[in-house]
């Protein structure tokens, strides 16, 4: 599924870019008492931490191939460079050594096919841990794991020589040495700096024909893995076909593999649904649109005719073998507030979004259809179960609109006087931030009775869908043209007919801005409309005569009203509008639009509620909320769009900018470019250090520019820096995970980021299968991975 993780929030790249700074001192809120978890949420979590299948290995067949989706080929196998990735973190947990795994609680766990023990064996002067390697574990070209690998692996990781391109050093350089003990099967690590979070260190292990030199680790194992030490060896590389085949090692000490070979197959998001159903595949990560057709078609006995609006899932005799997997995935979506500058660089407007937010309901409409538990996030730091896990949102405060409101006003954002009217702004036309419903196209009767008349049979044929393929906007290359467009203003073209752009569309030079806010709003209507529409026809179900779908057909009429309204007046057509030849503005040069549209409120529901919309010396607040626009981001747009009412309730308005999936965290979330945005970051086992480079205050950089590591909301505070440094640096279980429970409090303080929910994980196996499907944060054995007898 696509969250839109960023692409180093994988466990395996996602401590990269560590270096921290302390900079000048932020202004902190007064912190409420830390709440802890209840019973119920951790057995909440633990029902939904897994879901793998789980069976004794005696009750599995030997052998057989198992074909595993992945999003990509892996950029390299090894690790610990910079463009290592998802699929390098499955490759290598299957090929080489981890001394720690972890469990589904998030809890590192020594790994005893490599370690018969590992401790902090000291701490005065200096930490020292002591490893005691298993004498059976050995490397598939016969040599024995020994200390000599464990050093060669600190010395290229440690960061003191710039001939080994890594990409990560967390851990590795607060070591002072690495030898030998009383035997080459004991390592003994002294660290300079005590490290709390040791257990992270040397997984994957790599050998010493890898690690000990410059060139081995830099271009050794891009593309081959000649020597491995796991249940599994990788076999090929096949980048013609896109797939990487690991077979059963037959040099293994442990539980032999239960399956003969696995073929990690690249398979793009929106084709797994398809190879589900020709039975290409027998394990994958699906998003919901996809387990649904498997659920719909498992429901079925294969006796049964079809069902209305079910032909596609109950004809598929296939997808009867797989099931879905469920499960709360050690990730979470968050709302990012970019404080650098604007409005959001005011921590008052910030908490003051964040207040707006009902977090809860978001969290609904995600898990809820999932039969998931739907208890917001209350931490940045950790999950939901998580030993240590705590709410922390008390320190920025309930869903309160009435507070949300004061700290605008406190921040000085007023409303708009009343009966106030913008220049240029042609009388009777909606305010700024206002709700154009039905009745501004007509009474709702007539578009009842019209869309009857215009709906024989299922009302599909010639739906307008914003976001299908077909001829698009010449000014906004992959838009497509509206089915039909309302209220046409006065010209030449035809009733009914996209009007063609005009020489000076809204995003010339001195456009007026009450015209441009009106036609974004009826296009962020439409989307809304658009969502409704969906909805409704999901829940009639094929069935025509239902009320969900009338209201289906209303709603996807209304949606294509909309947004003709809003192309009229975009292309300048509209009288008295920009672009209209008699309007002055007609005369100034096109410039190209940064965003496409503010969001409006919803279909229903919301519109009562709408607060007035808020201004500051004359400036409108209005926030640019940035969203990708690919198929398998349409979750988040529903997110977005329910967060975007949210905030009109205390008079913000939000610009939406829909981006594509390949350039929305890199040139937009990566780079600043937004001042919203929803993004997922993943959990870890190691939040003292895994986490620092996330929330570290940015620092001014020689050239003026801001180094942010991975904090895009570039807001941060030398507290918490401190925090982390500490938490990092105690060595006692109990007060490490105070400090980081102190850190997360000030982070929900600082708010720059808010998190929603944990992400759903959704996976399709073979019915067939066992231990494998959503693990949640356990590391996969995947010696018992295998076919039911």
């Amino acid at each position: 599924m696509t969250d839109h993780d960023h692409p180093s929030g994988r466990r395996t790249a996602g401590r990269r870019r560590r270096c921290a700074a302390l900079v000048a001192a932020g202004v902190l809120l007064p912190l409420p008492a830390l709440a802890g978890c209840s019973s119920d949420d951790r057995e909440a979590s633990a029902e939904a931490s897994q879901d793998i299948a789980p069976a004794p290995r005696g009750e599995l067949k030997d052998g057989g191939t198992l074909r595993w989706a992945v999003d990509a080929m892996p950029g390299t196998f090894n690790a610990f460079q910079a463009d290592a990735d998802a699929t390098t973190a499955r490759i290598t947990g299957a090929v080489l050594p981890s001394m720690f795994t972890v469990d589904a609680n998030g809890t590192p766990q020594r790994n005893a096919d490599y370690l018969d023990a590992a401790d902090v064996s000291a701490r005065d002067p200096k930490q020292v841990v002591t490893y005691k390697i298993n004498a059976k574990a050995r490397w598939s070209d016969g040599k024995p794991i020994t200390a000599a690998d464990f050093i060669a692996q600190w010395t290229a990781l440690r960061g003191k020589d710039n001939a080994f391109w890594t990409a990560r050093n967390a851990g590795y350089d607060r070591i002072g040495k690495v030898e030998q003990g009383a035997d080459a099967h004991e390592v003994k690590v002294t660290f300079a700096r005590p490290y709390a979070d040791w257990r992270s260190l040397f997984t994957p292990l790599y050998p010493k024909s890898v690690m000990g030199s410059p060139n081995a680790f830099n271009d050794g194992v891009r593309e081959r893995l000649q020597v491995g030490a796991g249940p599994f060896l990788v076999q090929q590389r096949d980048a013609d076909e896109g797939r990487v085949v690991l077979v059963r090692n037959p040099s293994w000490w442990g539980a032999r593999a239960k399956l003969a070979k696995i073929v990690l197959q690249a398979l793009p998001a929106d084709k797994r649904a398809a190879a589900l159903a020709d039975g290409s595949i027998d394990v994958a990560a699906v998003d919901q649109s996809a387990a649904k057709r498997v659920e719909a078609a498992g429901k079925t006995d294969g006796n049964a005719g079809p069902q209305p609006g079910r032909a596609a899932a109950t004809g598929s005799k296939v997808l009867r073998g797989y099931v879905i997997h469920k499960a709360l995935e050690p990730a979470y979506t968050q709302l990012a507030l970019n404080g650098s500058s604007g409005p959001l660089a005011d921590d008052r407007v910030r908490r003051a979004v964040a207040r707006a937010i009902d977090r809860q309901a978001l969290a609904d409409t995600v898990l809820k259809p999932l039969d998931l538990p739907s208890k917001p996030l209350g931490s940045h730091l950790l999950m939901a179960g998580q030993p240590g896990y705590e709410d922390h949102s008390d320190a920025l405060g309930d869903q309160d609109t009435g507070a949300a409101k004061a700290l605008l006003a406190d921040a000085g954002w007023k409303p708009d006087g009343a009966g106030h009217q913008q220049a240029g702004e042609k009388a009777g036309a909606p305010a700024p931030g206002g709700w154009l419903g039905a009745r501004d196209y007509g009474d709702e009767d007539e578009d009842e009775r019209a869309d009857d008349r215009a709906d024989d049979g299922d009302g599909d044929e010639g739906d307008y869908d914003p976001d299908a393929d077909g001829a698009a906007d010449g000014r906004n290359p992959g838009r497509p043209v509206p089915a039909q467009a309302v209220r046409p203003a006065k010209g030449d073209h035809e009733e009914g007919a996209r009007p063609a752009a005009a020489d000076a569309p809204l995003s010339f030079t001195g456009a007026v801005g009450s015209e441009v806010q009106q036609a974004a709003l009826l296009r962020q209507s439409a989307a809304f409309y658009k969502d409704a529409a969906a909805a409704e026809k999901e829940d009639a179900d094929g069935d025509t005569a239902s009320g969900s779908y009338a209201k289906y057909k209303r709603y996807k009429k209304r949606a294509a009203q909309a947004l003709g309204a809003a192309e009229v007046i975009e292309t300048g057509q509209g009288h008295d509008l920009p672009g209209s030849g008699g309007h002055p503005g007609a005369e100034h040069a096109a410039v190209p639009r940064s965003y496409d549209a503010p969001l409006a409120a919803p279909p229903a529901g919301d519109k009562a509620a709408r607060g007035p919309a808020l201004k500051k010396d004359g400036k409108p607040l209005t926030l640019r909320f940035v969203l990708p626009d690919g198929a398998a981001s349409e979750q988040l747009r529903t997110v977005g769009s329910r967060i975007a009412a949210m905030l009109a309730k205390i008079g913000v308005q939000t610009s939406l900018q829909r981006v594509s999936d390949a350039s929305y965290f890199q040139d937009h979330v990566a780079s600043g470019d937004y001042d919203l945005a929803l993004y997922s970051w993943p959990g870890t086992a190691y939040p003292a250090t895994d986490a620092r480079p996330i929330y570290a205050k940015p620092q001014p950089a020689p050239d003026g520019s801001l180094t942010v590591e991975q904090n895009y909301t570039r807001v941060g505070t030398d507290h918490i820096d401190q925090l982390f440094d500490q938490a990092a640096s105690e060595l006692d279980e109990d007060a490490a995970r105070t400090l980081v429970a102190q850190a997360d409090a000030r982070i929900w303080a600082a708010a720059g980021s808010i998190p929603l929910y944990q992400r759903p994980e959704l996976v399709a196996t073979k019915k067939s299968l066992a231990n494998v499907g959503a693990f949640g944060f356990a590391t996969p054995r995947f010696q018992d991975i295998g076919y039911q007898k």
